[in-house]
């Protein structure tokens, strides 16, 4: 959010990332080594007694302001003018001019709460360049009443409102913001932009009322560049056409883990036995919530599989000691301090402000200061110490908050996250790769199954799959209730049946939808309309249900692409799938992948051996097998 300082005798602009109005502040602070209330009473008589007891003094750390020796009134530092102001352009109105004639100009700003700030006067001229730098973040036009007063953002009301409900923000920032930072812009609501984006796009201009057609989706290319969706346009990759997959299995799931099932698996000194079928029956069901808080540790690797209880005591001790020793760091870094490190000020003011758009639909994080919300706030700013070339990107509160909601406890969700965030860091480096590959790999996959849908997209300027980025930036946090993101995150990862198994749910979404987007032509505006209506309103179970089948599918066809193999993480190999009736070897010799092992038991999956011959030799697989040969 862009902020405006002014002096009388001149001016100045800072990017900065609070959404709070910043006055002068005094800088000096003391260290208070006193526990907050709020902190004592959500700690409660059971930490007290585990191992992080003796870490409670970083809890404790803040900083104290030594009480302003001038009255109630800042002092004034650096021999700033006490007229200087500061607001933030979201809050400007208009801008008044001075009225030509006059010996020197000026200008006047009237925020939105229709406070009129003190004039600025420009002795040697200069203000158009005041006006110039303005336009540069904001829309500036004529009042109609006064040609004196610029006024900002001057769409219609209905138009201003819109973009308020979409982007929180007004719509001047709409482009700036995407081009700068995709991520920002999907996550406050991009994809809810109807057909009043092209208004804003257009500007006051009549010559471009006319939308060229792909006037947007060249627009989303340039947002983020090097994005290429159209593989048949592109040198080096493999043209798919239209292949016959087969016919789609149907899948059925089964009751969640029972806490009865999970302790049948596990030996006497604590380890987990038979991994694979453990696995096996997360994937088809789900775990019951009683099981979430343990089984999860090892699903993100934070507990070896193979590893006794005694050593995981001894992990969760280390672990515990390494987590407050990087959180004392940033508890530890005065004003002064964070003053002089705008990455870290930055860090801040970003986690801060997504903290406080968490989901309060569950109680965990219900109310202004719920301990939840503070908790969130500190794992998040301690993994700025622990990763701070990645810091801290939109959309990271989203990955963390259901796992301190399970975990409850600040430590494990912390460890629970930093493995998470080790499978989604791509997603949130500044150039985007990881993004740019899964949106291309999408294309790629839903190509195969429906070459007309993507067609379809295409001529409606949506081949980009854009409307798909909130997706698979934040595995589909926002698009689930809070409990059904719970099922489908434990599924994902097994790490079952398939690599990518998450593109193959976006295809299982899409795909649901498509008979609506055809019959009715939906366009760009209404495409992403409708995808960001599904909200809340998609069957977690249906979805999981359709994805797995999508993937016996594929595992079953006889010419699947190499470009599907290696998305998939399927080996390109011979092999031979029985015929279920038969049992007669109709597949010898084509090049394929290995079925799913959640296959029907009367179709057994066959490994290949090796490189590609006239008579391959074959090997029957266990039928303990979990998951589908890695390339």
């Amino acid at each position: 959010m862009l902020k405006c300082r002014c002096f009388l005798l001149g001016y100045s602009f800072a990017r900065e990332e609070s959404a709070h109005s910043c006055l002068e502040k005094d800088s000096s602070s003391v260290v208070e080594w006193t526990q907050a209330p709020k902190e004592r009473a959500h700690r409660g008589s059971e930490h007290l007694n585990s191992y992080e007891a003796e870490w409670d003094m970083v809890n404790t750390v803040s900083f104290k302001k030594k009480p302003h020796t001038n009255g109630d009134a800042p002092s004034h530092r650096n021999g700033k003018s006490k007229w200087s102001f500061l607001f933030s352009l979201t809050d400007l109105k208009s801008v008044k001019q001075n009225k030509e004639g006059m010996g020197w100009s000026y200008l006047v700003f009237c925020l939105k709460d229709d406070v009129v700030l003190p004039a600025l006067h420009f002795h040697q001229g200069d203000s158009k360049l005041l006006i110039d730098s303005l336009e540069k973040y904001v829309v500036l036009c004529e009042s109609p009443q006064d040609k004196r007063t610029l006024l900002v953002n001057c769409q219609s009301k209905s138009l201003s409102q819109s973009f308020e409900n979409l982007l929180d923000e007004p719509a001047y920032g709409l482009i700036q913001k995407i081009k700068k930072d995709p991520y920002t812009a999907t996550m406050v609501g991009f994809s809810k932009v109807t057909n009043y984006i092209f208004d804003s796009l257009r500007g006051s201009d009549p010559s471009t009322h006319q939308r060229p057609p792909s006037e947007m989706a060249d627009f989303l290319s340039d947002a983020i560049p090097g994005l290429k969706i159209n593989q048949q346009e592109e040198p080096g990759f493999e043209v798919i056409t239209r292949i016959d997959l087969g016919e789609r299995p149907v899948v059925q799931r089964r009751e969640p883990v029972s806490l009865e099932e999970w302790t049948k698996n596990i030996d006497s000194e604590g380890r987990i036995l038979n991994v694979d079928n453990v696995k096996q029956m997360i994937f088809r069901g789900g775990l019951s919530h009683a099981l979430r808080k343990q089984a999860w540790k090892f699903l993100l690797g934070y507990f070896p599989w193979d590893s006794t209880k005694e050593e995981r005591t001894q992990l969760q001790k280390q672990k515990t000691d390494e987590y407050f020793r990087m959180k004392l760091q940033w508890k530890s870094v005065s004003e002064e301090q964070e003053k002089r490190n705008s990455r870290l000020r930055d860090y801040r003011s970003l986690i801060e402000k997504d903290v406080n758009r968490t989901d309060r639909t569950n109680k965990f994080y219900e109310g202004q200061d719920n301990p939840g919300l503070i908790l969130l706030h500190d794992i998040l700013m301690t993994y700025c110490m622990y990763d701070f070339d990645l810091g801290y990107v939109q959309g990271m509160s989203d990955l963390l908050s259901p796992l301190l909601y399970v975990m409850e406890n600040e430590v494990d969700a912390f460890w629970c996250f930093a493995s998470y965030m080790d499978q989604m860091h791509q997603n949130f480096e500044e150039q985007m790769q990881g993004m740019k590959t899964q949106l291309i790999q999408l294309s790629t996959l839903l190509r195969l199954l429906d070459s007309g849908f993507c067609s379809y997209l295409e001529s409606q300027d949506s081949g980009y799959l854009y409307f798909c980025f909130r997706w698979l930036l934040i595995r589909f946090k926002r698009e689930f209730s809070f409990l059904d993101i719970l099922r489908l995150w434990e599924v994902m990862w097994t790490e079952l049946p398939c690599k990518n198994f998450h593109l193959l749910l976006c295809c299982a979404i899409l795909e649901s939808e498509k008979q609506q987007i055809m019959e009715k032509h939906y366009g760009f505006n209404e495409i992403l309309k409708h995808i960001n209506e599904l909200s809340m309103k998609i069957d977690v179970e249906g979805i999981l249900c359709k994805a797995e089948a999508i993937s016996l599918q594929m595992a079953k066809c006889k010419e699947l692409p190499q470009a599907v193999c290696e998305i998939l993480g399927l080996q390109d190999s011979e092999v031979t799938t029985p015929d279920s009736d038969t049992g007669e070897d109709e597949n010898a010799g084509v090049t394929s992948c290995p079925a799913s092992a959640f296959q029907s038991n009367s179709l057994p999956a066959l490994a290949a051996s090796g490189a590609r011959a006239d008579n391959p030799t074959q090997t029957p697989m266990s039928p303990n097998v979990s998951r589908l040969t890695p390339a």
